[in-house]
Formats: C-alpha cells, structure tokens, sequence
C-alpha cells in the first residue's frame, strides 16, 4: 500500500518502515527477544556494520560513542494482528510493540547505520531491565545517550520516576475466627493501609506543609503505592495463618528509594518487608547539549518541541544512576498505546522521527 507524504511532510520512509514491519512482526515478549535480535542484527549485517550480540541478548554495533542510540527489543504478551491500515491521519502499523518500542527502536536503529553513530537494542527492559543493566557494567559512559521509548515526534523525554518493589510476609497463630486478636492477613492488610495513609495524596507528612491539597500535585510527583498480588490462609500444617503481599511504589525525584524504604518500614507490625528491586528516579536537565540538539532538530523538521515527564520507570533510569552524561529519551508512538489492545503506530511519526534522530547525530558527532 503505497502513500502520499501527508502529515509529516515527509517522503515516506521505505527502509525504516519495512525495518518496523519486520520486527513487529517478529514476536519477542521478555525473555522471548533470540529471533527479533537476529533480525535486527541482520539489518546491521546487511549495512556492512560492525555488530554482535552478546552474552544477555543485547544487539551492540559499536561506532562513534559521542552519543549511543538505544531501545529494547522486548515487548510484553499480546496478540496483535499485524496489519497496515488506512488511518485518519495516514497509514498506521498495527500489531504488539508497534509503539513500545519497536517504533523507536526501528527509528534509531535507521538513524545509527546512516550516521555511524553507537547502537544497542536491548533485552529484558520490561521486566527487569537485564539487558540495561548488563550494559553499564560491560562498556564505559559514551558522551551522550538517547534511550527509545514512545515520547511522539514533536516530544523529548528528560524524567522518570523511579520504583520501589518489596514483599511484606507475616505469620499468626492459628485460631478460631471469633476471637478479637489479628491474624497475619489482618495485619497485611493493616501494613499497606497505614503505608497508603502516608503516602495519601502522594507526598510524605512533612511535605504536606509544602500543599494546601497534596492531592493537586501533578502525578509525577506524587508517590503511588500500589499493591500487586497477595496470597494469605491457613497453613499446611493448620498451625499458623500466613500471608504475602507483594508491592511496588513509584519514587518521584524528591525521593530516593532508600527513603521510602525507611518510610514504608514504619508501620510494620508483625510482618518483615524484604525490598526485591529498587530503580532510583531522574530528572535531566532540558539545557544539556542533547536536549538543545533535540530542540532544533525537532523544529527544523516543522515540530514544536515537548519537553515531557513520565509516570512510569525505563530504562534511561538505569543510564542515569551509573553514567554521568547528558541523556534524553525518544521515540514515535503514543505512549497511552503502550501494551495496549489496539496498539498501534502513525507511519509518517516514524518517518519524522528519524529525520529528527539524524540530525541529532549529525549536531553531536
């Protein structure tokens, strides 16, 4: 199916598009990414490229480090017919990882084999970041890092909240339900109510001083805690009642994880909390060299630049707590399709958003 350069402004890019329909097309939910990686690896292969995958499954093409392009392979579960369609705004492809991120990680995949830039597609990021975090301990700091996830054409990503995730674990005597005295799923339930109580609005009691309405702080400064799964009853042995709680909390730049570890501690009660992971937040500076050369490249491509912050936590998080360099994330792609039913990308996005990716590399190089 063939199209007019609408939207974009752009003539529709052939190699970049027929680059995404391939990986999209190539399943690679975590820790499923072996093909989708040979794949990608082949497109550098076929640019005669330097290129290799390493011990974890990440795809390294090590060139000029004055700034390194990087997204991930992997995608979370989903079944998603892939399909190019005729949207309102000009062709659209369908399918999962479409928008997070096989869109970003095709536009900069592109962009790195024309300008000879660094490149890693990584694996693991939506589980536990294995792939990042093999990286930073495997290969110094390069100048500069562009992490790809969906930020839109005309966006540029400088924070992330960070994450906190822990399992709460408490055992009671056994008893009959009459009596008064708490079981261990009672006092589970009691730790994350009082841990939510802290946390009410998003900020800690002390800042509360600092908000007539904690509640009126924008999400990405608030902490939210959430549960995940709990299991709790009775015993094998019949003797005790056990529960488990597994949580996660999201840590804005205010925080460290180490603070809301000392927070969440304080009404424990009967249980223990073992902290299984802890990410740490970041929030970069839009007047860095990489965040000034996304600025032009966006409006020389006829965008308006956004600077944006997200809820959530990535892999630039990772970056940012062991390289001390200049870093952003981007990529096409509507971030509210991520791991969604009807996810999907605007071809002509992916088109602009190696345009901007290009002349990134071209202004830091």
């Amino acid at each position: 199916m063939s199209e007019p350069a609408r939207e974009s402004g752009l003539a529709p890019d052939t190699e970049a598009r027929k680059l995404l329909e391939t990986l999209v097309s190539t399943p690679s939910p975590t820790p499923e990414e072996g093909e989708c990686a040979a794949a990608l690896a082949g497109f550098f292969e076929s640019h005669g490229r330097e290129v290799f995958v390493d011990e974890v499954g990440n795809v390294r093409a090590p060139a000029d480090d004055s700034v390194l392009y990087t997204s991930h392979i992997d995608t979370v579960p989903g079944d998603i017919p892939v399909r190019i369609e005729d949207g309102d705004r000009g062709l659209e492809l369908w399918g999962r990882g479409s928008v997070d991120a096989k869109g970003p990680l095709a536009a900069l995949a592109v962009a790195a084999v024309r300008t000879g830039v660094s490149f890693v597609g990584v694996v693991g990021e939506e589980v536990d970041s294995r792939g990042a975090r093999h990286l930073i301990e495997d290969r110094a700091a390069p100048d500069a890092v562009v992490n790809g996830e969906p930020s839109g054409a005309d966006g540029i990503t400088l924070g992330y909240r960070g994450m906190l995730s822990g399992t709460y674990l408490c055992t009671s005597e056994s008893g009959h339900t009459s009596r008064p005295e708490n079981n261990a799923i009672q006092d589970a339930i009691g730790w994350w109510s009082a841990v939510e109580d802290r946390f009410d609005g998003g900020v800690a009691p002390a800042e509360q001083r600092d908000a007539d309405d904690a509640g009126d702080a924008p999400v990405f400064e608030q902490v939210t805690p959430k549960p995940v799964s709990i299991e709790g009853g009775v015993s094998e042995d019949g003797l005790a009642v056990e529960t488990t709680l597994d949580v996660q909390l999201r840590v804005p730049p205010r925080y460290s994880t180490a603070d809301l570890r000392e927070l969440a501690a304080g009404e424990l009660g009967a249980g223990t909390v073992t902290w299984t992971d802890s990410v740490e937040p970041t929030m970069q500076s839009p007047r860095t060299p990489v965040a000034r050369a996304f600025r032009v490249a966006i409006r020389e491509a006829g965008g308006d630049p956004r600077l944006l912050r997200k809820t959530g936590t990535a892999d630039m998080n990772i970056y940012a707590g062991a390289w001390d360099c200049p870093m952003v994330t981007y990529g096409p792609g509507d971030s509210e399709l991520d791991h969604a039913p009807n996810e999907h990308l605007e071809l002509h996005e992916l088109d602009r958003a190696v345009a901007v990716l290009e002349a990134v590399a071209a202004d830091l190089t």
